[in-house]
Order: structure tokens, then sequence, then C-alpha cells
């Protein structure tokens, strides 16, 4: 696990309001509460930073003096067990904001599997900017309410779903977050490991795969590459991830 105090970071050029303006992920992030005649403001608190695969930028149990606005790429969120296993509770893209610690620590550890942009903001500067854009303090709360669904989504996902439904709940949700971010193709992209997968989806690797497989025999994924799936039928996915398939109760 290399974290950022213990590996180089590429440190990109000092924020500015351009810079804000032609980011991506800025018109889905809480960013977009800011309009862009004030976004000298907002760039002026940013610390746009580049991380490698395998960086850690949020580590569980240290205090929690920043946020991260993710801009582009994907990181893995996970807590350590007692016995030093990793229990992955999400993933993290393109416009996800994260460190709304309800403590003064950190609840979890945030890791890029692959490589990513982000932006690096101060509790202290952030808080002063939040006095001045009441909107801004809006979003974060929405945010904040959205990760208490995905939280409770998480605990149906693990305590009721079949592992037909958690894998096709899974990609479904791959392919509304890329939908999200402008991407209209059905083709979806997998940067985490089978492995990583599996543990975020309560499952075994072998079932993973192995289910996988059936949605690619029965006509309705195509596998074009390891870290790719192509959807040949959304709605049957959507279908699956509600329950509402033949094969559910048949198939574990």
């Amino acid at each position: 696990m290399n974290t950022l105090s213990s590996r180089p970071v590429i440190v990109a050029k000092p924020s500015s309001a351009s810079h804000c303006i032609e980011c991506d992920a800025r018109h889905r992030s809480v960013c977009n509460a800011i309009g862009e005649r004030d976004l000298e403001r907002l760039a002026a608190v940013a610390n746009p930073r580049k991380l490698e695969r395998g960086q850690v930028f949020i580590e569980e149990g240290r205090p929690a003096i920043d946020f991260f606005n993710i801009t582009s790429g994907t990181v893995k969120l996970y807590k350590m067990l007692p016995d030093g296993r990793q229990q992955i509770t999400g993933f993290a893209g393109s416009g996800h904001f994260l460190g709304l610690a309800v403590s003064e620590t950190y609840a979890f550890t945030a890791e890029a599997i692959e490589p990513i942009e982000l932006c690096r903001f101060s509790r202290p500067k952030l808080r002063t900017l939040l006095d001045d854009f009441p909107a801004l303090e809006k979003r974060l709360l929405e945010t904040a309410c959205n990760e208490l669904v995905a939280a409770q989504e998480q605990m149906l996902l693990l305590g009721r779903k079949t592992a037909r439904e958690r894998v096709a709940s899974f990609l479904a949700t791959r392919h509304g977050e890329s939908s999200a971010c402008g991407k209209l193709s059905d083709r979806i992209s997998l940067p985490m490991t089978r492995a990583e997968i599996a543990d975020y989806l309560g499952l075994t690797i072998e079932t993973v795969s192995r289910t996988l497989t059936r949605f690619k025999s029965e006509g309705k994924i195509a596998l074009p590459s390891r870290d790719e799936v192509e959807l040949l039928d959304p709605h049957w996915l959507l279908d699956v991830a509600a329950g509402q398939d033949s094969h559910t109760a048949s198939f574990v």
C-alpha cells in the first residue's frame, strides 16, 4: 500500500479558474454549486493532483483534515478488519466527493486502482468558502445523504440478494455512473480486479467469474476484454438486479 507520504506525487500546475472551467467532472460534482464567475474562489482553495495506481490518499483512522473531489479515474474504498484483511465498501469515480467524516478521523481508506486525478481541499479553507456560498453547503449535505442511501443499498445487496442479482446490480450501477459521465455506450469499464469485485459483493472470485460467463452464454453481455463488459440487453440487467428474473431462484 503506497501512501501520499511514501511515494512521489505528481503535482499539477497551480489551480486556476480555467482549470475548473475545463474540468469534465465539475458539472456532476459538488463544485457545480459555484457559478463560473466565482470559480476563481474555488480554484484558489483547490489543490489538483495526479496519483498512480496503488496510491492511498485517505487512510482509515487518520485525522480527517482534507476533502477530495475525484475528477478522473476510479478508487476503491475499504475498511481494515482486525485480522488485517480488507473489506471493500465501495468504488468511487469521477465526480465523487470524499472525506465527509462524521468524526475527527477518516472511517475508511481510499486507494487508486488506476491512474487518477483529484482536487484536494483543506477543511479550514473549504469552510471559509461555505460561509460565502450556501449552495455549496447544500450540495455537500446532498452528497452525505446519497452516501447514506448507498450504504443502505449495500446492506440490501449483501443481506438479501442472490449472487446473480449482486453481479447484475454491480454492472447496472457501473453503467449508470458511466452514463452520468456522458458516456452513452453500453460498454462499461471495470478497472477493478475480479477479486476486488468479489470482495465488494461478498462472493468468491469463482462465483463472480461464473456469473459473468453465464450472462455471456445467455447472450446478455459480451466480454471484449478483462476490464470491459458490453451490455447487450441493459433492460434485462435491471430486471435481474431487481430480482425479476426466472433464473434467480435456481442460480446462486
